[in-house]
């Protein structure tokens, strides 16, 4: 149902270049939606657009975490029916407090908590009243590791950001996806080489017997968009991570 429901709809993507965003910009295109992707790398858009490789997509260069672009992007996007961001800059941040950059925890402040305020800010007055906005939390909120003080504590607050955001902007929605550990390519900055034997262990563990995929994501994601009666959410999809 919720497919039908994004048909003919404008999303905005950001963080589609890759992992759930580029999955979720695939589901959207194969519903009939026209998709408008925003990243910081050139090369990476160009590289989704060739891959995708549909009339009804769009590439826009933006840092949402400049100010500035982002009043330039909403100034040219024209109207919306979703905003969703799926993006997260967390390299060099996953390390003990001892080891901890500020730089690095502030690059993941900004990307997953000052970029999606911009988004919100800007973008709400370009969305239809039967909107919606989705950003992307994380389990580490609920199941940090000893080396994920600072993501842990950046999705919790991002969550409250779209309870708030929910009321603030109603009747347009506001909802958030937790993942789980998805096979994205983020976890290069999370385990380095280690990769495959850490997912392969958290397999393990889950009750579903499988980290997730990107479609898994982009799945619950297009639920949030294409269901009017759901606002203030953070829907968990996580293969039973937080049971274990």
């Amino acid at each position: 149902m919720a497919l039908a429901d994004i048909a003919n709809s404008r999303i905005l993507i950001v963080g589609g270049s890759s992992g759930m965003g580029l999955a979720l910009a695939k589901c959207a295109l194969a519903a009939s939606a026209e998709v408008i992707i925003i990243g910081r790398n050139e090369d990476k858009l160009r590289r989704a657009g060739a891959e995708l490789q549909s009339p009804a997509l769009s590439t826009v260069a933006v840092d949402i975490t400049q100010e500035a672009q982002v009043i330039d992007l909403f100034e040219r996007v024209g109207r919306l029916d979703h905003i969703v961001s799926t993006a997260a800059d967390i390299e060099g941040a996953y390390q003990l407090l001892p080891a901890l950059d500020l730089k690095a925890a502030q690059r993941v402040v900004e990307s997953k908590f000052y970029g999606p305020l911009l988004l919100a800010k800007y973008g709400a007055p370009k969305l239809s009243p039967k909107g919606s906005i989705t950003f992307t939390s994380g389990i580490a909120a609920y199941r940090p590791s000893a080396r994920g003080s600072i993501v842990a504590a950046v999705n919790a607050a991002l969550e409250g950001l779209v309870r708030a955001l929910a009321v603030e902007l109603a009747p347009i929605r506001v909802n958030a996806v937790s993942p789980g550990w998805v096979d994205t390519p983020i976890w290069t900055f999370v385990a380095g080489d280690r990769k495959d034997e850490t997912l392969d262990a958290m397999a393990k563990r889950l009750p579903v017997g499988r980290v997730g995929q990107p479609e898994d994501i982009a799945d619950a994601i297009t639920y949030l968009m294409g269901n009017g009666f759901t606002t203030g959410t953070t829907l968990h999809v996580e293969g039973g991570h937080r049971l274990i």
